[in-house]
């Protein structure tokens, strides 16, 4: 088979003819699968046991809640200073794992990072941080409440722990994209290791760094909201799981999603800001 550009295909047949055949076999493969998907997808609401469900009934309440949710926001089991002091407690959770936990994968990607390490500990520093990043964030908070009990303690130990492994992975694939000329540059002038990592490899990733480390202090945010619910961390999360399966309060329900969405978008401007001001910075130097 004579392949003559990377999506047509040429081949030919024991009878001497000429077949044509647009697309690479992966492409096909990925084509199937997306429409196997699809299919499966359709046979699962066709097989699901509705039961005694009035579809135009369930429309009309759930249209009723989302408006009593949204339309109608309102405090009634807690004032407003204590709203802000639980959006406080779960920003320092968020804040406290994403901290530390930048301080330590910067560290640890120094090692993951091929360019920059020795093979065998690249990969030692790559098996662990994935291995950590495969079990989900609620059970590393689980598996630190059996130590530490049901609380803040567990709920910082088991996002930090994620945010690290998580972390290590950008951070070491960004420094393996520094240019290779710079680092042989400054290793045939003799330069240190150390050296390399804070005149070579940190100037030219800081924005990246930045980047991911604000991703991943937006995704601890939103854990964070959880984990006030699921270990007992306390926050505007337990507040909302205290309004939602205790109270039943809809309003309630609909002013504390609104709170957690404008502290969303008000974190994504700073770090919008904060990026764009390191740039300018950058390059008036």
């Amino acid at each position: 088979m004579e392949a003559i550009s990377t999506t047509t295909y040429i081949k030919r047949k024991k009878d001497g003819r000429i077949h044509i055949k647009s697309g690479s076999k992966a492409e096909r493969v990925m084509r199937w699968t997306i429409v196997l998907f699809i299919v499966l997808t359709i046979m699962a609401f066709m097989f699901f046991d509705y039961g005694q469900l009035n579809l135009m009934s369930a429309i009309t309440e759930t249209a009723y809640n989302l408006k009593i949710m949204f339309m109608q926001p309102a405090l009634s089991h807690f004032t407003w200073g204590e709203a802000f002091y639980q959006v406080g407690i779960t920003l320092g959770l968020a804040v406290l794992s994403t901290v530390l936990g930048a301080v330590m994968a910067f560290f640890l990607s120094l090692m993951a990072a091929t360019n920059l390490s020795k093979d065998w500990v690249s990969k030692t520093v790559r098996i662990m941080v994935a291995f950590i990043r495969a079990v989900p964030t609620v059970l590393w908070v689980l598996i630190f409440a059996i130590a530490a009990g049901l609380g803040s303690e567990a709920a910082v130990l088991g996002m930090l722990f994620h945010s690290v492994a998580y972390l290590v992975k950008a951070f070491s694939e960004a420094f393996e994209e520094v240019d290779a000329g710079i680092i042989e540059a400054l290793r045939a002038t003799g330069s240190s290791w150390w050296h390399i990592v804070t005149h070579a490899v940190l100037p030219s990733t800081f924005t990246y760094l930045l980047s991911w480390t604000f991703l991943r202090f937006e995704i601890n945010f939103s854990v964070a909201v959880a984990m006030g619910a699921a270990a007992g961390a306390g926050g505007i999360g337990f507040e909302l799981f205290m309004a939602s399966g205790f109270y039943f309060d809809l309003s309630e329900v609909g002013f504390i999603t609104y709170a957690i969405l404008v502290i969303a978008i008000v974190l994504e401007v700073l770090s919008t800001r904060l990026k764009n001001r390191y740039f300018a910075a950058s390059a008036g130097e």
